[in-house]
């Protein structure tokens, strides 16, 4: 059995069991139960249901993890013969999450 989910604007395909780095929630603690309601399908053995958008009263139950950055990005940005150059970094932070059911 597995879910296609919706958060932090991309889609994700989990299963019981699964664990995955999403866009940081903010009211997630390490530790703590979240709940994902934006559930797109969900697909057990030859039955699947797809939702318009979504699926009314599906939900994907999760365990947080941990809350933490990924390494940083350099942007490095130059232009030939004018002596322009920028340098920046980027570090995301995101939320590690193991999903513990998927409730139809």
């Amino acid at each position: 059995m597995y879910a296609i989910v919706m958060t932090g604007g991309k889609q994700y395909k989990v299963e019981k069991g699964s664990s995955l780095v999403i866009e940081k929630l903010d009211e997630a603690e390490v530790g703590k139960e979240v709940v994902l309601d934006q559930v797109l399908m969900i697909a057990d053995g030859d039955k699947a249901t797809v939702g318009t958008p979504s699926i009314a009263g599906a939900t994907v139950v999760a365990k947080v993890v941990a809350q933490k950055r990924l390494p940083k990005i350099v942007v490095f940005k130059k232009k030939a013969k004018t002596g322009y150059t920028k340098l920046q970094g980027h570090r995301q932070y995101v939320t590690e999450i193991e999903v513990i059911d998927i409730k139809a």
